[in-house]
C-alpha cells in the first residue's frame, strides 16, 4: 500500500537551505519517493495551529520504504542540517488505493 510522509515546517534561519534542498532530492529518489508537495505556499483552512512556512509531500510505494528513507544516515545527515534552523512535524501515514 502507498505510504505518504506529510510534513510542516517553520524555518527559523536559512543558512541551511541551499546545500539541503540540492541534496534532498537525490535521497527521496534512492528510496523510490517522489515529491508530491515541495515548499507549497501553504494557507491557513481551519484551527488555530501556526501556518507552517512550507509543507511536503512525500509518496513511496510502502511504509517499509517510506521508514527506510527516515531512519537512513543519508537523510539523518541532511535533518542534522535542516534542525539548525527550522522545526518540523511530520507525520507517516496510509494512501487509499
Amino acid at each position: 500500500m502507498t505510504a505518504i510522509i506529510i510534513g510542516q515546517m517553520m524555518i527559523h534561519s536559512r543558512d541551511w537551505m541551499d546545500e539541503y534542498f540540492t541534496k534532498i532530492p537525490d535521497v527521496v529518489t534512492a528510496h523510490k519517493g517522489k515529491f508530491r508537495v515541495r515548499g507549497g505556499d501553504p494557507m491557513g483552512m481551519e484551527g488555530d495551529n501556526p501556518v507552517p512556512d512550507a509543507a511536503f509531500i512525500i509518496e513511496f510505494p510502502d511504509r517499509n520504504h517510506a521508514e527506510a528513507f527516515w531512519k537512513s544516515d543519508e537523510f539523518q545527515s541532511l535533518a542534522a542540517l535542516r534542525r539548525s534552523g527550522s522545526t518540523l512535524n511530520a507525520i507517516l501515514v496510509n494512501a487509499i488505493e
